[in-house]
């Protein structure tokens, strides 16, 4: 009977001490849905805010030597649901680094904006679309202008999909002195639930 009672006190804590998770922003519609159906407007303040971890594999490129970049982005609102502020802690191959991007998001016209801050000694704006289906899957596709990082013109893309309200993954291509775009590794974002 005591080893019954502890398993119930046991089983209590541990559901007060769950953070329960995020929602998909596609709504409950009571039904599969149809043809028909109108896709939910993304909503950034929903998604980005709090503490994400990453890890990326990247390969022998003009920012640097192959190998595994890992580390933490945080967002903070500027102005939620336009606006929001990015700050990630990386170490790579070749040391640690720093990004600071401001990410804008136009809701009317479906579009997103990156302005990106490395400390390795580069700046880019980044701009594309968000477009997403009635699964709650959003897409946002961002190509960069071109920087120049030790001696050599980049152009970077980014195709982030945001899988769910606890992870996206993110397709990097690039172009080094207007070659062709080439696979600069598939990066995983997690975002902390407590956060």
């Amino acid at each position: 009977m005591k080893a019954i009672v502890l398993a119930i006190f046991a089983t209590l804590a541990l559901q007060q001490s769950q953070v329960p998770l995020p929602k998909g922003q596609m709504p409950d519609l009571g039904r599969p849905t149809k043809p028909g159906d109108e896709l939910p407007p993304f909503n950034p303040q929903e998604y980005f805010p709090g503490k994400w971890t990453f890890d990326w594999d990247v390969p022998d490129s003009a920012l640097g030597e192959a190998g595994r970049i890992e580390g933490t982005t945080i967002y903070k609102p500027i102005e939620a649901g336009k606006s929001y502020d990015a700050m990630t802690q990386a170490k790579g191959p070749s040391g640690p680094f720093t990004l600071h991007e401001v990410l804008t998001y136009d809701k009317d016209k479906k579009t997103v904006s990156r302005d990106v801050t490395d400390s390795r000694g580069f700046k880019y704006t980044q701009s594309g679309t968000i477009g997403g289906d009635l699964g709650g899957y959003y897409n946002i596709y961002l190509e960069s202008t071109p920087f120049t990082y030790n001696g050599h013109t980049i152009k970077l893309k980014h195709a982030l999909r945001l899988l769910s309200p606890l992870n996206y993954k993110v397709s990097v291509t690039m172009s080094v002195d207007g070659g062709p775009f080439r696979n600069y590794g598939n990066p995983w974002w997690r975002k902390d639930p407590t956060s």
